[in-house]
């Protein structure tokens, strides 16, 4: 087992620093004229962004101390998207560069025949008895050549920066200010008429950590109260990282304010943190954690389930114990991390399913890697006689930056079929 730990890893490493070099190729050799301080300080990025990227990482998971994460977790994390929009929008210039080289050619051949000139057969001499043969002399690239070459490279260098650069910078723009409302109105057919229009805050996703700290949650915080639900569901994803690090940053979230209370289920990172502490701490703020639970709300059952990820401890999805022994005349709305559990959810004839995890693929082209992995990615969806709604997320991990796929609080309207 470490043997093929240490192959993928390796494998891994071997393609990063592949696309890295190609990126490089790219951007700095062919864009300089020489090795000067122009290349050598980018050489010096692309060797000091990928070692940073790897770093924050390997900080984050291994619980190294939070002020070192926090140093390396903003040029780290960012180098992550940078190093993909620079590699994406390289990629897309190729098709230029290859116009342009073959253009170059056929200006290059034209230019060797004078219009209008025939065609002659090369003349053959005989070399005297005491000729020597002579290497014939390289030819030098002519200078014309070479400039426009190194034009065109620095054209299609400074498209692949402006745009990466661009990208990564409105994207990371877009969650630093926090989510914005969206709002959904669900049909269920169980749902008295008496609880026609009630409103459910749904956050999921907020990653706070090394990057995000206490002022995004208050900014999610007054997002979220702004909308005046009837009560608000967290579901899961919360932190990335351990109560003495991040219990101030979590502290405004006591600050939830919704009519019939604030509920929380486990995500996949919360058991990358200390699940039962972070299960505790969430409970002192004032919201009430489900834990393969149920409680009867006045219109309906309110049910949460654990994350999958809780399965390595013993602490895994259990619908059975959340769900079991209801009434089966009453609308069940039930909160789970993962899109993937809908289908749990509809063999226990649950009638809405509310989760994130997926972030909406967070940087595009990840929506493709999401849908893969996941039943859907975001949105409302129905399985059956069960409705699935998927919030892209709050916050972010790893790059604090967003592609196509903004962050939300979603308030669900639920809407009874008999108003």
């Amino acid at each position: 087992m470490v043997i093929v730990f240490v192959l993928v890893a390796l494998a891994v490493v071997a393609v990063v620093v592949g696309l890295h070099h190609y990126v490089w190729r790219r951007l700095v050799r062919d864009t300089t004229r020489a090795p000067g301080a122009a290349r050598r300080a980018g050489t010096a990025l692309f060797v000091a962004g990928p070692l940073l990227m790897v770093a924050a990482l390997v900080a984050e998971r291994s619980g190294a101390p939070f002020w070192l994460q926090r140093a390396l977790a903003w040029p780290g994390f960012l180098w992550m998207a940078l190093a993909l929009y620079l590699l994406l929008t390289t990629v897309a210039m190729e098709p230029v560069r290859w116009w342009a080289g073959r253009r170059r050619g056929s200006v290059a051949s034209a230019s060797l025949v004078p219009a209008g000139a025939p065609e002659q057969a090369p003349a053959v001499t005989a070399p005297a008895a005491t000729d020597t043969v002579v290497a014939a002399p390289v030819v030098a690239p002519e200078p014309q050549d070479f400039s426009r070459r190194l034009f065109v490279s620095r054209v299609a260098g400074g498209v692949v920066a402006g745009v990466a650069v661009g990208t990564v910078g409105w994207g990371t723009y877009g969650v630093l200010r926090g989510p914005r409302v969206k709002r959904v109105t669900v049909p269920l057919a169980k749902l008295p008429r008496a609880a026609h229009g009630y409103r459910i805050a749904v956050v999921s996703d907020i990653h706070l950590g090394p990057v995000l700290g206490r002022d995004f949650a208050q900014r999610v915080v007054d997002t979220v109260n702004s909308t005046q639900p009837d009560l608000i569901a967290v579901v899961g994803d919360l932190v990335d990282g351990s109560v003495k690090n991040l219990g101030p940053a979590a502290a405004p979230l006591a600050g939830l304010k919704a009519r019939h209370g604030s509920f929380f289920v486990t995500g996949n990172h919360e058991y990358f943190s200390g699940a039962a502490q972070w299960v505790e701490e969430v409970r002192t703020l004032g919201l009430r954690p489900l834990e393969n639970a149920r409680t009867e709300m006045p219109y309906f059952d309110l049910a949460g389930v654990n994350d999958l990820a809780g399965a390595s401890e013993g602490q895994g999805p259990d619908f059975a114990r959340a769900l079991d022994g209801r009434d089966p005349a009453r609308a069940c709305v039930l909160l789970a991390h993962q899109p993937v559990q809908i289908h749990e959810a509809v063999r226990h004839a649950v009638d809405l399913q509310l989760s994130g995890h997926t972030h909406g693929g967070q940087l595009w082209p990840g929506n493709l890697i999401a849908a893969a992995a996941n039943p859907t990615v975001a949105g409302l969806d129905r399985y059956g006689d069960t409705q699935l709604y998927v919030s892209r997320g709050a916050g972010a991990w790893g790059p604090p930056t967003r592609v196509d796929a903004p962050s939300d609080v979603t308030v669900i309207e639920l809407a009874s079929m008999n108003a």
